[in-house]
C-alpha cells in the first residue's frame, strides 16, 4: 500500500472511547471519516476505566461537560450492549464534617440540574447494608450510571463504519502533515486530522504536556446484591485530582453481571503495566474499610491501565496551536467516559465552525501555549 494517497473530511487518530465517539459524531453529520488504530478498539485507557457516568463538581468546566456529555448518554440506556445500568452513585460520609460539606455539593449539582440529595446515617443503611457502621450518611445521585467502555467504543466504530467510515486497523500514524496524515506502511491520508491518543499524544503533539497516570482495577466474582449503588468515598476527589505520586480512595461498583469492579488507584511515577501487589493491597484496604464483606470474595482478575492527565486537569478538547488542520481530544484522566459524547459533540461542532452548546474556551489547548 505505500504510497496509497486516500481523502477523508476528517481522519481520527485512536479509536478509544474518545476518538471512537468523535468518529461516530463525524460520519453522524455526514461526514467522510477515517479511523487509525494500531491496537484493539478501546484497548488502552478505555479498558482500564470504570465506566462510571458521573458528574464531578469539583471545577464549573468540568461539572459543565459532565451535565452536557451526561444527557447524550441516556440514548445508551436501553442499549444491551452497553451494559447500561442505572445503579444511582452514593458518595459515602465518614463524619459529620464530610456529611456538611456534602451540602455544598448538593446544591451545586441541583443548580446545574443534576438530581442529588443529601441522605441521614439511616436512609444511607437501607440503602446499603453493607456498608461499615458508623458512617454519618452520605450524598445520593439516583440517576448516575456505569457502562461497559470497551463495548461501547466497539459499538460506536462499527456504527461509524456503517456509515461509511474507513477503519485503518493495526495501523499507525507515524507523522502528521500539513494537511494529512502517514501511516506506518506508507499509507498517506488527506485531510483534517484529530488526534484522540490518550497518554500516547506526546508522541505526535509533542508541545501538549500530557503525564500518564497508572490505575490498578479488581473484579470479583459474582455476588449480586451485595453492593447495589456506586459507591464513593467522599473525599475521592482528593485523590483524583490531587498531585500526590500516588493515592488510593475508596470507589466500589455492581456490575450489570453481579461482579463488583473495585478501585481505585492513581500512580505518576509508575511507567510500567506490571500489577503491584502492595499497591493493590493499599486499594483493597481502603475498600475494606468502608465495605467490610469485601474481603471475603474472590476476585478473578486484577490489571492497570494509563489515564491521560493534563497539567491543570482539564482534557484537550480543539485546534491544535500553530498547526493547520488539526484537532486534538484527549487528556480526559478519570472522566473519559463520562463526558466522551459531549467532548465529541464539542469537537465536530468546532471543525465544522459551528457554535457549540458549551463555552470550549475551557478546554481549549491555547491556553497551553499562553
Amino acid at each position: 500500500m505505500s504510497g496509497t494517497v486516500a481523502s477523508f473530511d476528517l481522519i481520527v487518530v485512536g479509536a478509544g472511547i474518545i476518538g471512537a465517539s468523535c468518529a461516530d459524531e463525524a460520519c453522524a453529520r455526514g461526514m467522510r471519516v477515517a479511523i487509525v488504530e494500531p491496537g484493539p478498539i478501546g484497548g488502552g485507557a478505555t479498558a482500564a476505566a470504570m465506566g462510571h457516568l458521573v458528574a464531578m463538581d469539583d471545577d464549573p468546566a468540568e461539572l459543565a461537560l459532565a451535565k452536557y456529555s451526561l444527557q447524550h448518554w441516556e440514548a445508551f440506556a436501553d442499549l444491551r450492549e452497553a451494559e447500561f445500568s442505572r445503579c444511582g452513585t452514593l458518595w459515602v460520609a465518614r463524619n459529620e464534617r464530610e456529611l456538611d460539606a456534602a451540602g455544598a455539593r448538593v446544591a451545586r449539582l441541583n443548580a446545574a440540574g443534576i438530581e442529588a440529595r443529601v441522605i441521614d446515617a439511616t436512609t444511607l443503611y437501607e440503602l446499603e447494608p453493607a456498608l461499615v457502621p458508623g458512617l454519618a450518611g452520605g450524598l445520593l445521585v439516583p440517576r448516575e450510571a456505569v457502562v461497559y467502555p470497551p463495548r461501547v467504543a466497539s459499538h460506536l466504530v462499527r456504527r461509524a463504519r456503517s456509515h461509511g467510515a474507513q477503519l485503518y486497523a493495526g495501523r499507525r500514524v507515524v507523522r502528521l502533515q500539513r494537511s494529512g496524515a502517514q501511516l506506518d506502511d506508507g499509507t498517506h491520508l488527506s485531510g483534517p486530522v484529530l488526534v484522540a491518543t490518550g497518554c500516547a499524544l506526546p508522541a505526535l503533539l509533542p508541545t501538549l504536556p500530557m503525564r500518564a497516570r497508572k490505575g490498578h482495577l479488581v473484579i470479583t466474582d459474582r455476588y449480586p446484591g451485595l453492593v447495589r449503588h456506586q459507591l464513593l468515598e467522599l473525599g475521592y476527589a482528593d485523590s483524583a485530582h490531587g498531585d500526590a505520586d500516588s493515592s488510593v480512595a475508596f470507589n466500589v461498583q455492581p456490575r450489570p453481571t453481579g461482579q463488583i469492579l473495585i478501585g481505585s488507584s492513581r500512580e505518576f511515577s509508575a511507567t510500567d503495566a506490571a500489577v503491584s501487589p502492595s499497591m493493590v493491597q493499599r486499594m483493597l484496604e481502603r475498600s475494606f474499610a468502608f465495605v467490610p464483606g469485601l474481603r471475603g470474595l474472590q476476585a478473578l482478575r486484577i490489571w492497570t491501565g494509563f489515564r491521560p492527565t493534563t497539567p491543570d486537569g482539564r482534557p484537550y478538547l480543539g485546534a491544535v496551536p500553530g498547526a493547520t488542520d488539526q484537532w486534538v481530544a484527549a487528556g480526559h484522566e478519570g472522566l473519559g467516559v463520562t463526558t466522551a459524547l459531549g467532548s465529541a459533540k464539542l469537537m465536530i461542532d468546532l471543525i465544522q465552525g459551528r457554535q457549540p452548546a458549551i463555552d470550549p474556551a475551557p478546554y481549549s489547548p491555547q491556553r497551553m501555549a499562553a
